[in-house]
């Protein structure tokens, strides 16, 4: 029996039990306990909860053999020897995958990249995945990272036998005392630290700080980053904790790729006349910051800041428009200010801010003071900061410059400013085709940014107003209500089909019967019966696992229809 208690992307915390015996995931194999490998004369022997199952039989062919062997089936374990089957299929009553030659992977991080996804989305998800041979305490955290749930002690055990020490940090040759026991020790260790990390949900940052351990590490989450990005998006979720990037590699984490993709579709507001580009600050959201209050001081002085638009020009993520700086992942990063930039976060600001400034405005105003290099030439604009940003004399002229830009100019009303900023909120969280059923024009928001709440009047009687979500800031999304999920029921988006059951709290993934495969942790979710929406809440899990598993809450449901 598998229960996913945490996770962290494509890593994972299970309790997997067979009887009244358990173990927890990420965990090694030795040679003792309820899972166990031994030496035969025939080959090596894995002892499963009871169960024996023979890692080696027939034809033991090698990783670049070319030869595919037939897999194995006992006592619901199945054996896969390398190279992977091109059609591989694994049998319903396995619960465990294991490849007993993934050793001769080590050291090609391609070919690991591949073998992992393949194996990993063959099992998918509620299967465990072992591989023996290959985990030591370096790369175990981008391994349980990219989805490898179980390893053995042999390399450790291999490496002592020849005084090389294995450490977190790297490999070193030790010509005295008990390096076998150390290797395994520091194995332990580093898997209840991965453990750790993945119920702070925040392993990426434990393989970032793993992967500078060896060159082949680095080649391998950059591989993996590159080639495997879908793979690895699918279970990032759409709401977060605080995290660092600390490395040029963090910029490619794919939650921070999937932000940078979906402002590549990013519209401005359409009443925008003024782009204002300012500073990121330490303190997220950039709002509540005292840096960012005090821009706000120079920039809502008089009905002319409607015309402004504030952009936020930051690495890793480019740009933050200021109506999306309440979501993730504007709202949860931290990284190094030293006022040096990477080449790849240069051309990465650039791009972003060129392709807005194609957009159209009228004026273009930096504040961004030293860091103006950043998108100097991308148009004729105006600097405003002298020293610091917050100075005196720099928020004086920033009040006046706008106030300039403006004149002439005719004002927009405080509630199409609101109306235009919260639809591209919606934009942002569903896309444009949902923002455009949800934002119709019978829909308007209230209420202060980022407590909006959204409103749809009925056109046959303006005095009946339905609420169809609200977006706070604990969340950086909008949720919805019953009447909202109804709109996305009827475009078919983000739905849950269970079956006929009276829905009494949250939704589990037994109850599931196909779910949405655009669905990802922390996204709007509508359950649905028969065409019926049944209720909403956020999702637990993205879609597709959603529909593979039978244990664990699907959906956290807000609003559940009574019967």
């Amino acid at each position: 029996m598998l229960d996913i208690v945490a996770r962290s992307q494509r890593g994972r915390v299970c309790e997997y039990s067979r009887g009244e015996v358990s173990v927890t995931t990420p965990f090694m194999i030795g040679t003792d306990g309820p899972v166990s490998v031994r030496v035969t004369d025939g080959g090596r022997v894995m002892d499963f909860f009871g169960t024996e199952v023979p890692l080696e039989s027939g034809l033991l062919t090698t990783a670049s053999s070319g030869m595919a062997s037939d897999p194995v089936v006992v006592g619901g374990v199945q054996v896969v020897r390398l190279p992977v089957p091109e059609d591989l299929v694994v049998d319903e009553s396995a619960e465990v995958v294991v490849v007993p030659n993934a050793y001769e992977l080590r050291k090609d991080p391609r070919r690991i990249v591949d073998t992992v996804v393949r194996l990993r989305e063959a099992c998918g998800f509620g299967r465990l995945l072992c591989m023996h041979g290959i985990g030591e305490p370096s790369i175990v955290a981008l391994l349980a990272y990219m989805g490898v749930d179980v390893f053995d002690d042999s390399l450790p055990r291999a490496a002592g036998l020849e005084h090389v020490m294995l450490m977190p940090e790297a490999e070193v040759y030790m010509a005295e005392g008990d390096v076998v026991g150390a290797n395994i020790g520091n194995m332990e260790a580093e898997l209840e630290k991965v453990r750790m990390f993945v119920r702070a949900d925040r392993l990426r940052e434990l393989a970032d700080q793993r992967s500078f351990s060896s060159p082949s590490n680095v080649a391998l989450l950059r591989l993996y980053d590159q080639n495997a990005y879908a793979y690895a998006e699918e279970t990032c979720s759409t709401v977060g904790c605080r995290f660092s990037c600390n490395s040029t590699q963090a910029l490619r984490r794919p939650d921070l790729k999937r932000y940078r993709d979906r402002m590549r579709d990013y519209r401005k507001p359409e009443h925008k006349r003024i782009l204002l580009l300012l500073p990121c600050s330490a303190k997220k959201p950039y709002h509540i910051s005292k840096t960012h209050r005090a821009f706000a001081s120079a920039i809502h002085t008089a009905q002319h800041d409607t015309l402004v638009h504030e952009v936020i020009v930051t690495s890793p993520l480019g740009m933050v428009p200021r109506e999306l700086d309440a979501c993730y992942p504007a709202n949860s990063y931290d990284i190094p200010v030293t006022g040096e930039w990477k080449c790849e976060e240069r051309a990465m600001i650039r791009q972003m801010v060129g392709d807005l400034i194609a957009q159209g405005y009228d004026k273009v105003i930096c504040h961004l003071g030293e860091d103006y290099e950043l998108v100097e030439g991308l148009a004729d604009m105006e600097c405003t900061v002298v020293g610091d940003p917050t100075s005196p004399k720099s928020l004086e002229n920033l009040d006046k410059a706008l106030r300039v830009a403006a004149k002439g100019m005719e004002t927009v009303d405080y509630l199409v400013d609101r109306n235009n900023l919260a639809r591209g909120l919606l934009e942002f969280q569903f896309g444009r085709e949902i923002a455009d059923l949800l934002m119709d024009e019978n829909t308007y928001a209230i209420g202060k940014f980022p407590y909006w709440k959204f409103i749809r009047e009925d056109p046959e009687d303006r005095k009946r107003k339905t609420q169809i979500g609200m977006m706070t800031p604990e969340r950086g999304m909008v949720s919805l209500t019953l009447e909202g999920a109804e709109i996305l029921a009827a475009a078919g988006y983000a739905t849950v089909e269970i079956m006929d059951f009276e829905l009494k709290g949250n939704l589990f993934a037994v109850g599931v019967q196909k779910a949405d495969p655009r669905i990802r942790i922390g996204d709007e979710a509508v359950i649905v019966c028969d065409g019926e929406v049944r209720g909403v809440g956020v999702a637990e899990m993205c879609g597709r696992e959603m529909t593979d598993l039978r244990r664990g809450i699907a959906v956290k449901v807000r609003h559940k229809v009574k019967k």
